[in-house]
């Protein structure tokens, strides 16, 4: 047995067995959000909406509720950010922001800057950390603990501006790779830091028979395309004739519900989905227990939350809350109901609306599964189908047909005077479409029930169109797109799905 490997594997074991003293949810989030006013008390922000006038109150979280207005990226970016990225010191968080995060979500044409502070890249370490050490509950030998962890992130090479740097958040974490990690690191710094995802994907294939890999973490269909083509390369039947050792794939970014029948194929033996939330703003929540689809929330490392919740009484048609939206504390939630997320985070963000809604599975262990986007979702008529139902539907389709369809996404369109849902399905199968709308309509009609209503009157039909997968990785690269932490979006509105369709009819 691998002494060091025995070792890691033994510390992780008793890391988990120490108890620390319990405390609630809504405790531990009181001493958060405490803690970032603290920190970003004499701040302009912190100044402009008095956080020394209620910060030592009893009730100051109702007060920074009161005090504090919502947030959207434009509103805060506008407002606050955007001064952070001209240089100015001590904005919404004290000193200077030296990294900002792009992100555009899989919405948004133009890239957004989030700021990336050295409190919030402790605080994403800390999250993978303590992630990490949750592989003590699954069985694995203590051979395992001395195996690379492949890491597919955004370049480390980051856009030098005048005062600050730009990257993926990914790359921004792994800028810096702790000497004790950097044994297991893969794919090292040099490759690491190559900005063009097609070479980075050939550089990691040619030195793929060097590795011993135990772990993979990345977006699911970047991964897949890794894989697939270290398979094609070195003419293997698995990824485990040349990864004997990999038991582990860490994903997140998406859900992994319509990739999961195309994994199957990679694996000689079983391996351990882990999923994992990570988003430009914070490390949001991980998979805790194995075998389980839902995650628990990180509570004390940086990140205070509120919630929004996701209906009509509370957002608009085109997914943005209303001025008298209901914003709930955690402890106030209800387990079953979807919500829109609100962070304050040590990268002075506040109060931000990040666009994801989630819904707790348990309340009292803040355990929850990610249910859509406040955009990505279609309610035409009122049939409020979500990314979940979408993701479930696609899912089953996969079983029932045994075909893989690792990408789609669907689009309303007016028709006969109402509307109708368009779906593009990423398949090879050769498969009758009309067959697989059936029970893709049937499908949906059983996860919900205002879906099945809206199908007998106002939405009037439903169309399917099988698109070959790699056009919608093609589609990626053309915006530039390709790999990190991008994700082709799951619904089409507007422009962009005109441009989708144009790209479509000309290739």
């Amino acid at each position: 047995m691998p002494v060091l490997g025995a070792l890691i594997k033994q510390g992780i074991k008793l890391s988990q067995r120490v108890k620390r003293r319990e405390q609630t949810p809504i405790q531990q989030q009181r001493r958060v959000l405490k803690k970032l006013l603290r920190s970003a008390e004499f701040t302009s922000f912190g100044s402009f909406y008095h956080f020394s006038e209620f910060l030592h109150e009893r009730n100051f979280m109702r007060h920074f509720q009161q005090q504090v207005p919502v947030f959207n990226y434009n509103s805060l970016f506008e407002g606050w950010w955007n001064r952070c990225l001209a240089g100015e010191e001590n904005v919404t968080w004290h000193g200077r922001v030296k990294y900002f995060a792009l992100s555009s979500g899989t919405s948004e044409s133009a890239s957004k800057h989030i700021p990336v502070t050295r409190e919030m890249v402790r605080a994403l370490r800390k999250a993978s950390i303590r992630q990490m050490l949750t592989l003590s509950k699954y069985d694995l030998p203590a051979s395992f603990f001395e195996k690379g962890i492949l890491w597919l992130g955004g370049s480390t090479d980051l856009k030098k501006h005048s005062g600050y740097y730009e990257g993926d958040v990914s790359g921004i974490s792994a800028r810096r790779v702790p000497i004790w990690f950097q044994k297991y690191y893969k794919p090292g710094k040099k490759i690491s830091k190559e900005k063009d995802w097609n070479i980075k994907l050939e550089e990691i294939t040619k030195q793929a028979h060097h590795w011993d890999i135990g772990i993979i973490t990345g977006v699911p269909a970047w991964v897949q395309l890794l894989i697939e083509k270290v398979i094609s390369h070195y003419q293997l039947k698995t990824i485990h004739d040349i990864w004997p050792n990999l038991r582990v794939y860490a994903h997140g970014g998406v859900s992994f519900e319509p990739y999961r029948k195309s994994f199957e194929k990679f694996f000689a033996h079983p391996v351990h989905y882990i999923e994992m939330y990570p988003a430009s703003e914070g490390f949001i929540a991980f998979q805790a227990e194995p075998d389980v689809r839902f995650m628990k929330l990180v509570l004390n490392n940086g990140i205070f939350y509120e919630f929004i919740p996701f209906d009509e009484t509370n957002f608009d048609s085109a997914g943005e809350p209303l001025k008298d939206a209901r914003v709930l504390l955690i402890n106030e939630v209800e387990e079953g109901k979807d919500y829109a997320i609100l962070l304050s985070t040590c990268a002075g963000a506040w109060r931000y609306l990040i666009g994801d809604v989630i819904r707790f599975t348990s309340k009292e262990h803040a355990e929850m599964i990610i249910s859509g986007r406040t955009k990505h979702f279609l309610s035409l008529v009122g049939e409020h189908l979500s990314v979940d139902n979408m993701n479930k539907a696609i899912e089953s389709l996969s079983q029932e047909f045994n075909i893989e369809i690792p990408e789609f996404t669907v689009a309303g369109i007016p028709y006969e005077g109402t509307f109708a849902h368009k779906w593009f399905l990423g398949t090879h199968a050769d498969i009758d479409k009309n067959l697989l709308k059936k029970k893709l309509d049937d499908k949906l009609k059983e996860l919900n029930d205002d879906y099945e209503v809206e199908r007998r009157s106002a939405l009037k039909d439903v169309f399917v169109e099988l698109v070959p997968s790699e056009k919608f990785y093609q589609f990626m690269s053309a915006k530039g797109k390709l790999g990190g932490q991008n994700k082709f979006p799951r619904v089409m509105k507007g422009a962009q799905l005109e441009e989708w369709e144009r790209f479509l009819n000309l290739s």
